[in-house]
């Protein structure tokens, strides 16, 4: 039976759809009488469906059919535009115009490797141990950003043309996230 009361209203969200195309389409003085005219008769139809089909089917079947209405006439509105040509593909950049010292790409590689993994191990510490929630939880988010943070801070000290701007906040990242993990373990 409930079907049949979907069919029987159907038109109003359809109709108030339209309406809110219509006012979509582009400004004039009407505009704001179909914005209003269009939510007015999606709102009855969810009004009207409540008592007809149930409290709960009712307005879900309304709102259903209310947006597929609307993403018909979205769909209508779609159009095919050929892509503009890219510029053709230019050489990677160069990287950076530093003179080449031994012990800058040591550091670099130290920077990269150990002191991003005690960053993130920090913070995955942190999260296992500081954060609220069920401990379970805690621990599985904790292990999981660990790897991504990991790979993010070597990334990121490896792009970096500042060695000591890295060596800072990666330091930093590391005490803090360590030192509030061992704070609240200790508490």
């Amino acid at each position: 039976m409930s079907a049949l009361w979907v069919l029987a209203l159907s038109p109003l969200p359809l109709a108030g759809a339209a309406l809110l195309k219509r006012a979509w389409d582009g400004p004039s003085p009407r505009r704001p009488w179909l914005i209003l005219g269009g939510w007015s008769l999606m709102a009855l139809a969810i009004g009207v469906s409540a008592p007809l089909m149930g409290p709960a089917r009712g307005p879900s079947a309304m709102l259903a059919v209310g947006s597929t209405a609307i993403l018909a006439f979205v769909a209508t509105g779609v159009e095919r535009r050929t892509a503009r040509k890219k510029a053709a593909r230019e050489l990677a950049p160069e990287p950076s115009d530093r003179r080449r010292v031994a012990w800058r790409g040591w550091l670099r590689g130290f920077l990269a490797g150990p002191l991003a993994g005690v960053a993130a191990l920090g913070c995955g510490l942190a999260v296992a141990i500081c954060a609220p929630g069920q401990i379970q939880t805690r621990m599985v988010i904790g292990g999981l950003i660990v790897p991504f943070l990991w790979a993010g801070g070597m990334a990121w000290t490896l792009s970096d043309d500042k060695i000591l701007r890295a060596f800072a906040v990666l330091a930093s990242v590391a005490t803090l996230t360590l030192g509030a993990a061992f704070l609240k373990g200790a508490l």
